[in-house]
């Protein structure tokens, strides 16, 4: 079967690369065996292969944070899932045409979901969800603000957020963005920017703002913390910028704002099984309802792994990347 490995840690596209490794195998007593219909390339993955992200094995090592496939056997004991359902793998390494896994990895998604919808419900739709219900309990027609507010997360957080009943100011770095957030259900959005805190104060009429999401750092965390309440929120989940939050430490002595992060794998495992299961179920059904989704820009063939590891690291895409590496799309 094809797979793709990193050779080395360093330039993604230049360090990657599709290889033939023998079969996982049938599955033994409680595992489950799926073909890999789809994976989408995501920061935490181009980060992986620069050796900059948490995770750092050994090599050879196969990335992938995600994907979707389709069981074709299971082992003894396992009840959750069978051959022909279509699951979502809660490990990583999954830049490959096969899985094996053990059966509580396998979540099941609803039947005749869109393939490349479902290949990206594992990390984003789940990470917006909780950003939204994690750090303060916000009632219908409070504000959030969002940093990043065009990423596959910030407009998951624009949709969610809407069927909440909460308000979005949506925070970009151009102006041409607006229409299509808007369309997404965008109550508001500003260019960031260093006077971000009395722009966004117009744009809400001085409305209490205790929710500030931020995927850039550095110093877009202090523009962030400058909008929210006093004893407000600010949840860092990315770095766009490579650096480590920059904010005034007035903002913690006299306003007594919090700054927290987030990592979806932290705060999943707060939950048990049936809770995480639950959460899936909830947003593959909102998705494959159409209530929820996200643009994808290509899909690639696994073999030319490398042209799609480059794509992704481009700038003004419209989408994500998708990888299908046994045809299925």
């Amino acid at each position: 079967m094809k797979r793709a490995d990193l050779s080395a840690y360093g330039i993604p596209h230049e360090v990657i690369a599709c290889v033939d490794v023998p079969d996982v195998g049938p599955p033994g007593p409680g595992e489950v065996v799926f073909d890999v219909l789809a994976f989408p390339i995501n920061p935490a993955d181009i980060g992986f292969c620069t050796g900059n992200y948490r995770l750092r094995p050994p090599l050879p090592a196969t990335p992938g944070a995600e994907c979707v496939g389709r069981v074709i056997a299971v082992g003894e004991g396992v009840s959750d899932v069978g051959p022909g359902d279509l699951v979502i793998n809660l490990q990583r390494e999954n830049w490959a045409q096969r899985r094996r896994v053990r059966g509580e990895d396998a979540v099941p998604l609803p039947a005749g979901m869109d393939l490349k919808q479902a290949a990206m419900v594992r990390i984003n739709p789940p990470t917006a969800l909780l950003l939204l219900s994690d750090f303060v309990t916000l009632a219908p027609g409070e504000w959030v603000i969002q940093n990043v507010a065009n990423s596959a997360v910030g407009r998951l957080v624009i949709m969610l957020a809407k069927r909440q009943g909460l308000l979005t100011l949506n925070v970009v770095r151009r102006e041409s963005l607006f229409g299509e957030l808007a369309a997404l259900g965008a109550d508001a959005c500003i260019v960031d920017g260093d006077d971000l805190a009395a722009r966004a104060k117009a744009v809400t009429g001085g409305a209490t703002i205790r929710l500030g999401l931020d995927a850039v750092s550095g110093a877009a965390t202090g523009r962030i913390a400058a909008c929210v309440a006093d004893e407000g929120h600010v949840v860092t989940y990315g770095s766009m910028s490579g650096e480590d939050p920059k904010v005034d430490r007035a903002n913690f002595v006299f306003r007594g704002v919090n700054l927290g992060g987030f990592m979806l794998g932290r705060h999943m495992a707060r939950r048990d099984a049936a809770a995480i299961r639950a959460i899936y179920a909830e947003l593959g059904g909102d998705i494959a309802a159409g209530r929820l989704h996200t643009p994808v820009e290509r899909i690639y063939p696994i073999e030319q792994i490398k042209d799609a590891v480059a794509h992704a690291q481009q700038g003004g895409r419209n989408g994500k990347i998708l990888v299908t590496p046994n045809g299925a799309i």
